[in-house]
């Protein structure tokens, strides 16, 4: 009876002790989970009360849905240079580049000086981004969008323009001091726009006299080219007018410093107008001078030499060999043989040279190595970031504007038969194009 009742006995208290210790473990087990899981639920929903505090869930419409673009790191070329090489995408905002920055900030200034009003045209020249930015934006403000574009621009941005309800006048290439320069076309059709709307007003008051609307006065010319209802025009003015440098040292150069929590340590960019380089490393050498910013110039363009020597002539040009149109670049956007308002305000370091089959070769490369695909200026600066990483030294963190995609560059800059007549057709297979193998 014995070895029978201390079997029972033994088979009780081991049945006992291991519910015990599964008790015990299951309790372990769910304080683990309280103290891993309550804290992250309680973390997360502060953090939704802040998103929503931040209305991070949605956007307020177009307007609200432009800046703060990612920050994405460029692995190709950071894992060939040994530095962390980031790209801001600015080809995610809503008109697809870094223009609808200075679009929003141009036009909003314009409505809170009252030099433009609801139902005003803004005229730009533009060989165009900016163009599509203003197009895009204008809307949202209840204005319109006459463009006057250079026709040697991809015809699919004057496609897009047009699709965006906007008014395209296309004019050819010459020199800024030509009254039919683009640009000054575009400050006139403004001028004839506030005459068109103070001849209506005039008409429409039976004889009382309006002399000026929008600060312009009349002389009673018009133009046939505006609608009915137009309630005066107001240039843009891209190049010389500061809210393109402020939308970026306002906007960009912030989120910027903020998406890399303040640890760059170099900044290179091309300019055309010269606002995005400027408002970025002027925010940047400001919150820390240890910054160094750079700028990488295209062929043809002489901001290059004045960074670097201090004048902006090129050698070509002081041996009296240049070139009817001096900006002989596939490059659309950047370059430039004079300085603007914009420019002026920018911190730099130095300055980098750049061609049109680095840019070439290099677009092809991020497009095989990391799916991205990008515009020829955009390319440019992935250039000057290899450049500025060479120049420092492995460890270093740089960071560039991908200012948009390739989708507004295929009968140009990704049409192997254009480039095949200008000599400039792809055949690296590597990075080898920039001395790296």
């Amino acid at each position: 009876m014995a070895p029978v009742g201390g079997g029972r006995t033994t088979t009780t208290t081991t049945t006992t002790t291991t519910g015990a210790v599964a008790a015990a473990a299951a309790a372990l087990f769910a304080s683990l989970l309280a103290a891993y899981f309550i804290p992250w639920k309680k973390l997360s929903n502060n953090n939704n009360k802040k998103k929503n505090r931040n209305n991070n869930y949605y956007k307020k419409g177009l307007v609200d849905a432009i800046g703060n673009t990612p920050l994405i790191r460029i692995n190709s070329l950071s894992d060939a240079t040994a530095c962390q090489i980031f790209g801001k995408c600015e080809f995610l905002n809503p008109g697809g580049s870094v223009k609808d920055r200075v679009a929003l900030k141009i036009i909003q200034e314009a409505l809170e000086s009252g030099q433009l009003r609801p139902g005003g045209i803004i005229t730009e020249g533009s060989a165009g981004s900016t163009a599509i930015s203003i197009a895009t934006v204008a809307p949202a403000f209840g204005c319109k969008c006459h463009v006057v574009i250079p026709d040697d621009a991809a015809i699919e941005k004057s496609q897009i323009i047009e699709a965006l309800g906007a008014t395209v006048e296309r004019v050819r290439p010459v020199s800024i001091t030509h009254k039919d320069h683009f640009v000054n076309i575009a400050r006139r059709r403004a001028l004839e726009a506030n005459e068109f709307a103070l001849k209506n007003v005039n008409s429409q008051l039976n004889g009382k006299h309006t002399d000026q609307i929008n600060g312009h006065k009349s002389d009673g010319s018009h133009r046939s080219l505006f609608p009915i209802d137009c309630q005066g025009g107001f240039f843009a003015d891209q190049f010389e007018n500061l809210a393109n440098f402020r939308a970026h040292y306002e906007g960009t150069g912030p989120e910027i410093w903020e998406q890399t929590n303040g640890n760059l340590d170099a900044f290179v960019a091309a300019a055309g107008t010269g606002g995005t380089v400027a408002g970025v490393s002027k925010f940047l050498q400001e919150k820390n001078q240890n910054v160094k910013c750079f700028l990488v110039d295209p062929p043809g363009s002489g901001l290059f030499n004045k960074v670097t020597r201090g004048v902006m002539y090129t050698k070509e040009e002081a041996e009296g060999r240049r070139l009817k149109n001096p900006f002989d670049t596939i490059t659309e956007g950047i370059g430039i043989n004079r300085i603007t308002k914009n420019f002026a305000e920018a911190k730099l370091d130095g300055a980098f040279r750049g061609t049109d089959m680095e840019a070439v070769e290099m677009a092809r490369f991020l497009l095989k190595k990391d799916g991205l695909f990008l515009g020829s200026s955009s390319a440019m600066n992935c250039v000057g970031a290899v450049r500025v990483a060479q120049s420092l030294g492995p460890g270093h963190t740089i960071v560039t504007i991908l200012c948009d995609s390739g989708m507004r560059h295929l009968s140009k800059f990704y049409n192997a038969e254009y480039l095949s007549e200008l000599g400039l057709t792809p055949k690296a297979t590597a990075l080898e194009f920039l001395g790296i193998k």
